[in-house]
This record gives structure tokens, sequence and C-alpha cells, in this order.
């Protein structure tokens, strides 16, 4: 009967077995735990700290975008409606009034002739932030100013809340 010999595996311990002698030796494994590992804990507090500056820098930018959105999104806005009162003055030879506002754009004025009349735009928007555009005749900055007051809806802001007008184009 031929003599067997190897190593055998139980948990954290090794049995080798002697070849020579049936008796079965005992010893602890080396090495530790290998693939059962988890993570300690400076390395988990590593991980959050990097997490949060990640966060620190992307969150105000990402914030950010809705805003210049709105921007833009006013100043394409104003080019439409300037294009507008432009093919309006084309055929009436002048803006709207002040008192006619842009409301001529839509609607045909009392004193206006309606063989030359014709809607110039379906209807008229509102600034990204939910408030009608302002229509100044004669304007401060230009023939006529159109202009949206920001996200604050007050005259002469900063930033989000800076107004933008037709003469920013």
């Amino acid at each position: 009967m031929p003599r067997r010999g190897g190593v055998y595996t139980a948990g954290q311990m090794r049995i080798i077995k002697d070849m020579d002698m049936d008796v079965a030796r005992v010893k602890p494994r080396s090495g530790g735990r290998r693939g059962q590992d988890g993570f300690t804990l400076i390395e988990i507090m590593v991980v959050v700290v990097i997490l949060g500056i990640l966060a620190a820098v992307v969150v105000p930018r990402v914030l950010d975008r809705p805003d210049q959105a709105r921007a833009a999104a006013a100043r394409q806005d104003i080019a439409g409606l300037m294009q507008a009162l432009k093919l309006y003055r084309l055929d009436h030879g002048t803006y709207p009034n002040q008192a006619q506002s842009l409301k001529a754009l839509v609607e045909r004025p009392v004193n206006v002739n309606k063989n030359n009349w014709r809607a110039y735009i379906e209807r008229l928007p509102d600034d990204p932030w939910g408030r009608p555009y302002h229509y100044l005749n004669p304007g401060v900055n230009g023939e006529v100013d159109l202009f949206s007051l920001g996200a604050d809806g007050q005259p002469d802001g900063e930033g989000v809340n800076a107004d933008i007008g037709s003469w920013q184009l």
C-alpha cells in the first residue's frame, strides 16, 4: 500500500500529513485570510473624504447650469422678438408705440391698417423666470429696448439677477 502525504486546509489551519507516518500535525495557516479581508476604517474614511471633495467641486457647477440655460433662453427669446419687431417696422414704418407694446405683434392695434397687419408671432412668451418681457419705445439703450429683469425681477442686478436686453445682443 503506497504512502500518501500532502497538505490540506481547514479554515485557519493547515493540516500536514507526514508521508512516513500516519500522524497529522496541525500548524496555523500563514498569510491570513486571502480574498476575505474587508476595508479598514482608514480606507473607508479616505473614500468618504474624496467623495466630499468631488461633491464640493462638482455640485456648484451643476447647480449653476440651470441659471445659465435660463439666461441663454432669454437671449434667444429677445432675439426672436426683435426680429418680429423689425418686421413690424418694415410693414408699418415704425415700431409699436409704448401703449401698443409687444401685444401689437400678436393682436392688431386699433389704429393700424388691417390690410397691412399680420400676426408676427403666435403668442408672447414669458421670460424663463415666468415674467413678461419689458418693452420701451423710445428705448434708453437703442431705438427700442426689449429686456428681462433676470432671476430676481428687479432692475440692475448682477450675475443670475442681471438684466438681459436687446442692447446686449
